[in-house]
């Protein structure tokens, strides 16, 4: 079964969009990784985005950065987040993507990740330092195990390339709304800027596409509701969430945050 194939379809039919947190495992505290992903569903959520706590996240900004210093002094590793998904899957069967950079992946074991990621109940996973051009043996070794492949699109992508990328991509591709790193911002830089970028990657793509990197406030939803098919938020659920001291807070407040953004 291809959950995200088949959530984006029951979303088109029901003229929805996906709302798509994400989130940093055991961050801020240990434990909560589960709970929160349990959680979030109840609240609204389409999909969840998990990260893969790492050293040095290029792509990241400080808020994402910061929660993956804790959470790697909370004691979580690539094989705990895996084991963390195969928990989630005993009571819930939202598409769970994972997000993580190359090389943990290559020291773990690219077909090994992508198996074990596999038997777990991972859908998909993201790899934003990974070029679409040098990505052969990962995408034959994820088709091999059923993993969906989701690249990014930048405002500075050409059309030419935003179909190249909507064609490498299993069932959806990821639209960065600011060149730079992650972070939550006031606005999307330019707004007429925003919607013509938008409006390229709809001209250019025949798979569902959602945009991140700053969304913060209801009022970015909606924007991006307007032209595409999801919203990710992250650093702004992060923050929400950072200085929770129990489970039962963490999810708390991640499910009244995101609730506040889906109304």
């Amino acid at each position: 079964m291809n959950r995200i194939r088949t959530t984006f379809q029951q979303l088109q039919s029901r003229k929805k969009k996906a709302l798509v947190p994400y989130i940093t495992p055991e961050f801020p505290i240990p434990g909560c990784t589960v709970p929160l992903i349990i959680g979030l569903e109840r609240a609204g959520a389409s999909l969840v985005e998990v990260g893969i706590p790492f050293s040095d996240p290029i792509a990241d900004g400080p808020t994402i950065q910061r929660s993956s210093h804790i959470a790697i002094g909370n004691g979580a590793t690539l094989h705990g987040v895996l084991m963390s998904v195969k928990q989630a899957r005993k009571e819930t069967e939202i598409p769970i993507v994972l997000m993580g950079y190359i090389n943990p992946i290559l020291h773990y074991g690219m077909e090994k990740f992508l198996r074990e990621g596999h038997d777990c109940g991972v859908d998909g996973v993201i790899v934003p330092d990974l070029l679409p051009e040098e990505s052969e043996e990962w995408r034959s070794l994820s088709a091999k195990f059923g993993v969906s492949d989701v690249f990014l699109l930048a405002p500075t992508t050409p059309d030419e390339r935003i179909q190249y990328l909507d064609s490498v991509s299993s069932d959806f591709t990821y639209c960065v709304s600011v060149t730079g790193v992650t972070g939550a911002r006031a606005g999307f830089g330019n707004p007429d800027d925003f919607e013509q970028f938008l409006l390229r990657v709809r001209k250019n793509t025949t798979k569902p596409f959602v945009v991140g990197f700053g969304i913060s406030k209801p009022e970015h939803v909606s924007t991006v509701f307007r032209y595409a098919d999801g919203a990710v938020i992250g650093s702004a659920l992060l923050q929400r969430i950072e200085k929770e001291k129990s489970v039962e807070a963490v999810v708390r407040k991640a499910s009244e945050f995101l609730s506040s953004l889906v109304s």
